[in-house]
């Protein structure tokens, strides 16, 4: 079934038989008392937002088959989002037309399978000293548009406003998305929406909602706090209709999907929407769009990475889903994290991020693979930080759980970089050993390392990169390696392949042609830019051969001030060409240099800086840690 969205202004349309009394109940409505003599139609009403208890402007709108043809009722219905069918309760056949041709009716104007939300009303019930309710169920649940059944007198005016809000409430709070009519339950939506919430809400874990965590909820989705009798007596009712609603005294996922099932039978279907709404879900028990993906722009020359906020936030869901207390999550344990969202977002693991030896993320690698998916895809990380609740528990849009780092030319004038995340680009000619810097770089030995897959082409650029964590001067940072794969020498680089924070050039030094061809780039892509660029020889165990170009590494570096070429052997795993890395990407100014050793004051002064920013850093988050106090 397809459904609407929410409406600014709701449109109730009165149908029925003649004399059931249509235009009766509007004149009643709006001047608070019974007249005989009325029109054949009242005129189109329109009543403020501020005196309907919504608070949304509604349109009444009267039919009158006598004076308006049926093409002209069914223009009526297109353009209603609701139908109010009367009948009089003392007039058997204005209640059998109703199956038997104004429902049929209605749904035949209803355009592209959509049907709008149906009342049905028993006006004149001042005539009559039984109740007509009873009959009209069959009716309702052979039509599962049919929202509820009103019963009500123009003359004594009861439930007339009722009946209006009520009609308003059928297009606000719509029944047919979250309950069956037929099974008398939630739709499968509806619960899978439900559950969704219930683990966000679950704030340890343990599969329960406790006095605390209720209180939270409330509080949250109603802004008002949980009164403790009120909270005993729910729980109260949830255990004595259904079992294993409660568990320990708290409530447990089925007595919260039974809960909302209570309160809709109760005709209390705002309770329910208030929640799923509070977590962002439309009328088609849908995630919205906005809800999904904040408004976050990256200016060009910045990048995005993950505040202090969202860091904290993600760290707590690790330890929340870490159910054996290992420090890392199992297969099992990183399934239920992402159990509500529409997939697990990430794949080969082993090979992007720290993991232990079976490839089960530490915390480390769970931070650095959200890390990296802030910086190379900023909306996936949007839309799942929504699905595991960062928007509800924190209060905020996911725009809190993000930074924006300032232009990369402001770090070069400031001669000192801001960012926590650095970009390397590795490149290099076809089987020079760029995977395998990459690989030992998660500390995975050179004999598992496996020939890498990806092809210049391939559409998910994170595939081609891993992350880990670097220390430069005593503070971490992220260091991305990103492995450019290259199919022929000849192509050249895209911009994209170009751009980074530093640029990681490797040859292999057993090959006496493989130097010329990063040569060539350095001085194709690199002389002339602010990017700073290592040179890494591979296979430095292997017999150094003589290259053919015409200088050789050595003397290549030392014309161009480049560092002298760092040798490379896997076997041995060793850290500092990645610490370089990262530190030559924190200050990028010091593009041309000859060391990194304490004989250069312009490093001293550099690293005093970073410890001074990491200081001061501390001192921020503490002042705001005692603020929020």
């Amino acid at each position: 079934m397809v459904y609407e969205s929410l409406p600014r202004t709701v449109r109730i349309l009165l149908l029925g038989e003649p004399g059931v009394g249509k235009t009766s109940l509007i004149l009643s409505l709006v001047t608070e008392e019974f007249t005989d003599h009325v029109p054949p139609k009242a005129e189109e009403i329109t009543i403020p937002a501020d005196v309907t208890p919504e608070q949304v402007p509604t349109n009444i709108v009267d039919v009158c088959v006598a004076e308006q043809s049926l093409v002209q009722v069914g223009e009526e219905i297109e353009k209603a989002h609701v139908i109010c069918i009367i009948f009089s309760v003392d007039r058997k056949e204005t209640l059998s037309k109703i199956a038997s041709y104004w429902l049929p009716f209605v749904r035949d104007n209803c355009p592209n399978d959509y049907r709008k939300p149906v009342i049905l009303v028993g006006n004149k019930i001042d005539l009559i000293d039984y109740s007509v309710i009873d009959n009209i169920w069959d009716i309702a649940e052979e039509y599962p548009e049919v929202d509820r059944c009103i019963e009500c007198s123009a003359k004594t005016l009861a439930n007339v406003s009722e009946m209006f809000y009520n009609a308003q409430k059928a297009v606000l709070h719509p029944i047919c998305p979250i309950y069956c009519i037929e099974e008398q339950e939630l739709t499968e939506k509806c619960k899978k929406a439900l559950t969704r919430i219930f683990k966000i809400c679950d704030l340890d874990g343990d599969g329960l909602l406790d006095d605390y965590e209720v209180t939270i909820f409330q509080r949250k989705c109603f802004d008002t706090p949980l009164q403790l009798q009120v909270l005993d007596e729910v729980k109260s009712v949830i255990a004595q209709n259904i079992g294993g609603g409660i568990e320990n005294d708290c409530i447990t996922v089925k007595g919260f999907i039974f809960l909302h099932c209570l309160f809709i039978q109760r005709g209390r279907n705002e309770t329910t929407w208030t929640v799923l709404r509070k977590f962002g879900y439309d009328e088609s028990l849908e995630l919205t769009h906005t809800y999904l993906y904040a408004n976050i722009k990256v200016p060009v020359g910045s990048t995005s990475e993950l505040s202090y906020k969202g860091q904290q936030f993600l760290t707590q869901l690790f330890e929340k889903y870490d159910k054996d207390k290992d420090g890392m999550l199992n297969p099992t344990e990183l399934k239920n994290v992402f159990s509500y969202c529409p997939r697990i977002p990430w794949h080969n693991l082993r090979y992007t991020v720290p993991t232990n030896e079976k490839g089960y993320l530490t915390l480390q690698g769970w931070m650095c693979r959200w890390t990296l998916m802030t910086l190379m895809d900023l909306q996936n990380t949007s839309a799942y930080l929504a699905y595991l609740g960062f928007n509800f528990l924190e209060n905020e849009s996911q725009k809190a759980a993000i930074h924006i780092t300032r232009e990369k030319k402001v770090d070069i004038a400031k001669k000192q970089s801001s960012r926590n995340v650095y970009q390397c680009h590795v490149i290099g000619p076809r089987s020079c050993g760029k995977t395998s810097i990459c690989r030992s770089f998660l500390g995975i030995a050179h004999k598992k390392i496996k020939p890498h897959a990806n092809e210049r082409g391939d559409s998910n650029l994170i595939e081609n990169c891993c992350i880990n964590t670097v220390l430069v001067y005593g503070q971490e940072k992220y260091l991305v390696l990103k492995e450019i794969p290259i199919t022929r020498v000849s192509d050249p680089l895209q911009p994209h392949e170009v751009n980074c924070d530093v640029a990681c050039l490797v040859y292999d030094v057993a090959a006496s042609r493989s130097f010329e061809y990063i040569a060539r780039i350095y001085i194709k892509y690199f002389a002339e830019s602010h990017i700073p660029v290592l040179i890494v020889g591979t296979k430095g165990d292997a017999l150094i051969a003589r290259q053919e170009y015409m200088l050789q590494p050595e003397v290549f570096c030392n014309k161009y001030q480049l560092l002298a070429p760092q040798l490379f052997n896997i076997k041995e795993n060793k850290h500092d060409v990645f610490m370089k890395l990262a530190t030559m990407a924190a200050f990028p100014h010091l593009k041309h240099f000859t060391s990194l050793t304490g004989e250069n004051s312009s490093w001293w002064k550099a690293g005093i800086g970073v410890a001074a920013a990491t200081v001061m850093g501390f001192l921020i988050i503490k002042i705001f840690s005692f603020q929020r106090r």
